[in-house]
Order: structure tokens, then C-alpha cells, then sequence
């Protein structure tokens, strides 16, 4: 065997174990209360994004608080995501703009309705997360509009 096969032959090896490591799984990093600081996604991952969504009004016609705008969309968001074969522990990013109420803007309510989808015995992954305060969202009522981004790696 010549030198440059032993060459070819280390190169393709190297390569081969560097391909299977780096496509194993999604990887998290810096876990916090609420998120993780970022999520490296490995090719061949499948993923997901779901439109920038809010609440739905109640049944007396009000949106509710913070919190209860919030629940209500990660409930309607993991629907979504059932139905297609996906689970809430697939988010990896969680981008919600909101707007101020009349008491000011409650980012802690924001928190209390996300705690309840992430962090949990049911799911206890965590996305990483952006949280911005703007002037208006486009439908009159809504406190927060949230998109997702979900990805997986394929059976």
C-alpha cells in the first residue's frame, strides 16, 4: 500500500466519525429559568416553523391577561403540532413580541403561561427565546403574538 492510500484511507475514516458526531442529536447549551442561551441543530434535522399567532377571544368576547393570552396560544400551537406528528418538546426557538396593557407591559404573566409548556414533567426541554416589546400587534385585543420554530431529528 502506498503512502497515498494510507492518506486516503485516515482521510476517509476522520471524516466518516466526524459526519456521525456532529449529526447525532440537537444539542442545548446554558440552560436558564425559561430557555437555553442556544441549540445547535445538526443537518438532516426536519423542522418546523409555525406563523406568528395570539389568542383567541374567550367566550364573553375579552382576550384576557398576559397569562391567559399566552396559555391559550402554546395550547393552540401544540395542537398544531400533534396533529402533524410533532410534540411541544420539539420547539427550539420561541420569538414573542407583545404589547402593554393598561397596567404596563406583564412580562412576568408572559413567563407564568410559558412555564406551564416548558420546563415541565411533561416537557422539560426549553427553547431559546426572544421577548420584545412593541407598539401595536396587528389584531385589536391581542397582549402577545408568538412564533415557533420546531425541529427533530428523523427516526
Amino acid at each position: 500500500m502506498g503512502k497515498n492510500t494510507i492518506i486516503g484511507l485516515l482521510t476517509v475514516g476522520l471524516l466518516g466519525v466526524a459526519a456521525v458526531a456532529s449529526a447525532q442529536e440537537i444539542t442545548r447549551y446554558n440552560e436558564g429559568n425559561y430557555f437555553y442561551t442556544s441549540i445547535t441543530i445538526p443537518p438532516g434535522a426536519e423542522t418546523m416553523y409555525l406563523s406568528g399567532s395570539g389568542a383567541r377571544p374567550m367566550a364573553d368576547g375579552s382576550w384576557g391577561d398576559m397569562r391567559q393570552q399566552t396559555v391559550n396560544t402554546f395550547t393552540r400551537f401544540k395542537q398544531t403540532l400533534e396533529e402533524q406528528g410533532w410534540s411541544m418538546s420539539d420547539i427550539v426557538q420561541v420569538r414573542a413580541f407583545a404589547v402593554a396593557g393598561d397596567d404596563g407591559l406583564d412580562f412576568a404573566g408572559f413567563n407564568e403561561g410559558y412555564a406551564e409548556f416548558f420546563g415541565t414533567a411533561d416537557n422539560p426541554m426549553k427553547p431559546v427565546r426572544s421577548f420584545v416589546e412593541i407598539k401595536d400587534l396587528v389584531v385589536e385585543g391581542w397582549l402577545v403574538e408568538i412564533e415557533i420554530r420546531a425541529a427533530r431529528m428523523p427516526d
